[in-house]
């Protein structure tokens, strides 16, 4: 669908995101990487030099927002172009349009919204406009350019990665909505800050959910007088989560990943499936969930059962591609798994070992033995020089020392007797063992 963009359209009757949409980069919330005092693209805008470039970022971060800002700023027409309901023969209408535009000194900035859907003969359709500056495309995707949008088009494009709205960024945009007169300014609105945070909370990094989830707030709440009052029960009916008012950054949080932990670590199956319903029931992001957990598998069960780290990582990626709810079931069996699983923290343990003599031994220079030697100056400084390489071992062993001299022997992993690391505990024993057999004898000191 073509549409032109004015700014004299009546917002009246339009949603309170659509009413509160910023008009300046001084409105607009989020993004300081990007648009921060003296950052890159601020300074383009700024300094009118915009190219053609693509917004790579979820939903409701301000994609179009920032898109008509730049278009106001730099005077240019502005056409809003949808990839979802439009064809080669609309795009063929807009760049004669945006041709006449520039034969008559005019900019013109085609916004393609979710540009990702349109197909490899559609992209290309836009290829020799932009090459020839007929238009400045600015393409909106929450969809990886890199695999979404033809190469040829992509390297002619500026990417710009727009990041989440953090939970203090949406609660200072709510703030912005009960004060402006587009907004909420010109009532009285009664709302704890506690239920503000919670409405950012569950919003999870989406301006346009945490304004829609505000105004659904302020329409249900209840009439004193003249005044609105909005309270616990309105947000949950709204959202259907009683267990909205649950801080992400609070002591709440911290505890409840805890006790999901010392559950998976007690191997009680159903007090760990118990805190992962509490948090993600109250809107906590099950990407964060599934990293915790990830960790965990390595961390508490490790070689006793290898195959947890594969079954976390499989439910991680099925949080990060289908989300929730049905990513609730996957969390589930790997908090499950690895209840049930055996434990060992000896990887954890051997890291930390390894950690604290890697900070305070900072300058133990590498075996010449084990040096990479890709010059010939390297192999007259005896890089590599009696290297030992396994595979030519009968064994596939040697007994080359690749630790530094002051740290020659010492010991960081100790397997347990737990589950499958029973069988690397064995290994290892084997492999000290044949070291120990063959390892070079000093020869003897002549005397003098």
């Amino acid at each position: 669908m073509l549409e032109q963009g004015t700014l004299f359209e009546d917002i009246t009757s339009q949603p309170l995101a659509a009413r509160l949409r910023p008009r300046t980069l001084e409105e607009y919330c989020g993004q300081k990487h990007l648009l921060g005092e003296g950052k890159v693209l601020r300074r383009l805008i700024e300094s009118d030099q915009i190219g053609s470039m693509i917004f790579w970022g979820p939903p409701g971060v301000g994609k179009t927002t920032l898109a008509r800002i730049i278009a106001q700023r730099t005077k240019a027409t502005f056409i809003d172009f949808s990839a979802v309901t439009s064809g080669i023969k609309e795009i063929k209408q807009v760049m004669e349009q945006a041709e006449k535009n520039r034969r008559f000194g005019g900019k013109t900035i085609l916004f393609v919204d979710e540009i990702h859907r349109f197909n490899k003969a559609q992209q290309d359709a836009f290829l020799p406009f932009v090459e020839k500056g007929s238009i400045i495309l600015i393409g909106a995707t929450t969809e990886n350019p890199s695999f979404e949008i033809n190469g040829a088009l992509l390297s002619r494009c500026k990417v710009f990665v727009l990041q989440a709205l953090s939970a203090d960024e949406l609660c200072e945009l709510l703030h912005h909505a009960l004060r402006d007169p587009r907004g909420f300014g010109n009532q009285e609105i009664e709302i704890p800050e506690e239920l503000i945070r919670a409405i950012a909370n569950f919003a999870n990094g989406d301006a346009r959910s945490a304004l829609s989830t505000l105004e659904m707030a302020v329409l249900n709440g209840t009439l004193e007088g003249t005044k609105t009052v909005v309270t616990d029960e309105t947000i949950e009916q709204i959202t259907s989560k009683k267990s909205l008012l649950y801080d992400k950054k609070g002591e709440e949080h911290y505890n409840l990943i805890s006790a999901l932990h010392k559950s998976m670590r007690n191997s009680d199956p159903d007090a760990a499936v118990y805190w992962l319903a509490r948090m993600l029931e109250a809107g906590e992001d099950p990407i964060y969930i599934a990293r915790r957990v990830t960790r965990f598998a390595s961390e508490d069960v490790g070689l006793a059962d290898p195959r947890a780290l594969e079954l976390c990582v499989a439910a991680f990626e099925a949080c990060r591609l289908i989300g929730m709810p049905e990513c609730s079931v996957h969390l589930t069996q790997a908090v499950v798994y690895l209840s049930l699983a055996p434990k060992s923290n000896a990887l954890y343990v051997a890291y930390e070992r390894a950690k604290k003599d890697a900070l305070t031994m900072l300058a133990e220079p590498v075996p010449l033995v084990i040096r990479n030697a890709p010059t010939k100056l390297m192999k007259e400084l005896d890089y590599g020089k009696g290297y030992q390489y396994a595979h030519d071992s009968a064994d596939k062993l040697t007994d080359m020392q690749c630790l530094p001299d002051s740290l020659a022997g010492k010991t960081y992993y100790s397997p347990t007797d737990e589950g499958l690391e029973t069988r690397f505990k064995a290994r290892l024993e084997e492999i000290k063992a044949w070291k120990a057999q063959h390892k070079k004898q000093d020869p003897p000191k002549k005397d003098k």
